[in-house]
């Protein structure tokens, strides 16, 4: 018997759309890589230059003039910390809302969720006092905080989600046993949610990575993100365009790399509670 052919009409229109799509959304990327090896004025030629000799020039000038590290390093300690931080503040309360039920734990849950909704440019300014009434202005410290009550919504309820798919039997069948609260916590609930603690720590730590409003309106030169360091390169004499896209490239590779090993637990952590 002949083996009937998966090749059809309706097949071939989904490959094209699908790779039309992956293209559409690789394109910006692919030509932010070929314009960080190119010079200044390849980088600006009409007609564009697809076939160059490529330097490292950029990624020299880049760490020379700006101190490429020093800014990796502040992106690096304020999304960890405050990935962190934030972990330690949403699990007790997902825990208290998933296992101790209240009246009022749904119109809680739509509170923080509704924060989210307000634009972060309609509380700069008291953000912005307050941090300079308390000396947190260009402070790692000041950027941790942040980062944290930004992201403290999306946590909650990740791990609120995460949570509820644990049997609440299991956790009565330790306090039978004569556990003790954190014995329960750690013990029990910890092994069992470590795969919603780390799809929620994983997506913050990239949310935190890429935040470019709150890094630029609440530091510079000191506590600067590498956020900070992009928005350098735009100056009142114009664009340099290869300079920007080798900066650009040099802080979107650790964070790209690293959700690249974990896409896995960040797919998950999008899809907590979608499928039943």
């Amino acid at each position: 018997m002949a083996r009937q052919s998966t090749f059809t009409p309706a097949y071939a229109v989904r490959t094209v759309a699908a790779w039309a799509v992956a293209l559409l959304l690789f394109f910006p990327l692919g030509w932010l890589l070929l314009t960080a090896f190119k010079t200044e004025l390849q980088a600006i030629a009409v007609p564009p230059e697809l076939f160059f000799s490529p330097t490292l020039e950029n990624f020299h000038e880049v760490q020379e003039r700006s101190d490429y590290l020093h800014y990796a390093w502040n992106s690096v300690v304020t999304s960890v910390v405050s990935t962190l931080l934030g972990l330690a503040i949403a699990a007790p309360a997902a825990y208290a809302m998933a296992f101790h039920k209240g009246k009022r734990d749904k119109d809680i849950l739509m509170w923080m969720l509704s924060t989210k909704m307000m634009p972060a440019v309609g509380a700069l300014v008291p953000i912005y006092v307050m941090a300079q009434k308390t000396q947190l202005l260009d402070t790692q410290l000041g950027l941790i905080i942040v980062f944290t009550l930004s992201n403290l919504p999306i946590m909650v309820w990740m791990l609120y989600s995460s949570f509820k798919e644990i049997p609440n039997e299991i956790l009565e069948a330790a306090r039978m046993d004569g556990a003790t609260l954190w014995q329960e916590a750690v013990k029990v609930l910890l092994p069992l949610g470590m795969g919603g603690l780390a799809s929620t720590g994983l997506l913050c730590l990239v949310l935190s990575w890429n935040e470019a409003f709150w890094s630029l309106n609440l530091s510079s030169a000191k506590a600067g993100t590498l956020a900070t360091l992009i928005a350098s390169y735009s100056s009142p004499e114009g664009l340099f365009w290869a300079k920007l896209s080798a900066a650009s490239l040099m802080a979107i590779a650790p964070i790209v790399v690293f959700g690249w090993f974990s896409q896995k637990q960040l797919v998950q952590g999008l899809t907590f509670g979608a499928v039943k």
